[in-house]
């Protein structure tokens, strides 16, 4: 049985993700609308804002969620943790090699082999409400520890990967802030206003530091102590947190970062091998690194299918995990520095499109649960 707390967070999360789903396709009407100068003209002064202030509040509800999963969620038990985070990193690691097997004759692209990387949850979790009841419980929460690992794996490329002009003496001070977090932290220090006061001086040192700041909202998130009650200040703020993020800031971010100007995109630009790459290592690539980890965990005796699933719910699943929209296109925008913008929504959009019609096909012919173990 999934908690009341995980039947309201799916609840929230596709409800969301249709409000995001909707904000991208006014953002690509505009784009492409006798309107498109003034888009563009109102957006680009806030798009810096969006991309360092708005998704730090993101990335601070992921390392909330995940700070309440390992305390007293699904991901406390160990046998719950293997195939969620196996598979993450196969659907990790596939993707980018298809993407640099793609653009390999393009050296100046490589460093865009992570754009793939990460499950937009809120997007996959609607596609999965349309699909209704033919999809065991156990498996929308794989699908949702699958989406938390890729994000705390997307997180970790961003602060190692994708962080320029290192300031090691700001670092410092910000592994000093981290620090007293964590003091905070083991002297059980439940207000939740410490935590933000010094997030926010550790933002400013990560900022000043080369490290995106967005790694900031993580760590706050995974300091807070986190004790699921009502009484809790953490799960307060996430309670708080969580619907200002699925029908805000992601849709926010979702209107500044979709609306690219297709009108005059021949076949040369779509069949580009950035586009290209992209696209195919979310359709391809994530399928196969999903479900391929999972079978040889599987078949290795390592880990078993989630209850009452059957293999043809997994790979439905697997598909899902294409669909990258917000941190694909959040890494995108890194790797490249706002050059390849046009190419890369549309590689993001593409494989996205992709999965998420495909994965609907699988997952609305699968039928219903499964006994558990069933092959």
């Amino acid at each position: 049985m999934i908690s009341k707390f995980l039947t309201r967070f799916f609840a929230l999360e596709t409800a969301g993700g249709l409000v995001m789903l909707g904000a991208a396709g006014l953002a690509l009407f505009l784009a492409n609308s006798p309107w498109s100068q003034e888009y563009q003209d109102s957006i680009a002064p806030v798009r810096p804002f969006v991309k360092d202030v708005l998704m730090v509040l993101f990335f601070f509800q992921v390392g909330l969620e995940l700070n309440r999963e390992t305390k007293e969620g699904f991901l406390r038990y160990r046998h719950q943790i293997i195939m969620p985070l196996m598979a993450a990193v196969g659907g990790m690691v596939v993707p980018a090699l298809v993407f640099l097997q793609i653009t390999k004759g393009m050296p100046e692209l490589a460093s865009g082999w992570a754009i793939p990387a990460a499950t937009d949850i809120a997007f996959a979790l609607c596609i999965l409400g349309l699909v209704g009841k033919g999809v065991p419980p156990a498996a929308k929460v794989f699908l949702l520890a699958l989406a938390i690992f890729d994000d705390l794996g997307a997180i970790l490329v961003v602060a190692l990967f994708y962080s320029k002009g290192v300031v090691p003496a700001s670092l410092l001070v910000g592994a000093g802030i981290i620090g007293l977090l964590a003091l905070l932290n083991a002297r059980g220090v439940k207000a939740i206003s410490p935590y933000i006061i010094l997030g926010i001086a550790l933002w400013f040192c990560l900022h000043h530091g080369g490290v995106h700041t967005t790694v900031a909202g993580v760590v706050v998130g995974l300091l807070v102590p986190m004790r699921v009650d009502s009484f809790s200040p953490a799960e307060n703020t996430l309670g708080i947190l969580h619907p200002w993020v699925s029908y805000l800031i992601l849709p926010v971010f979702a209107f500044v970062s979709a609306g690219v100007d297709v009108r005059g995109l021949g076949l040369d630009d779509l069949t580009h091998p950035l586009p290209l790459g992209i696209a195919l290592a979310l359709f391809f690539g994530k399928q196969v690194g999903i479900m391929g980890t999972a079978w040889v965990l599987v078949r290795c005796g390592l880990a078993a299918l989630p209850e009452a699933t059957r293999w043809r719910h997994l790979y439905g699943i697997s598909i899902l995990a294409g669909i990258g929209f917000t941190m694909s296109l959040f890494i995108g925008d890194l790797a490249f520095a706002g050059s390849w913008r046009e190419s890369i929504v549309f590689g993001v959009l593409a494989g996205s499109l992709l999965s998420s019609i495909w994965g609907f096909v699988v997952l609305a012919g699968a039928g219903g649960a499964g006994p558990q173990g069933s092959r």
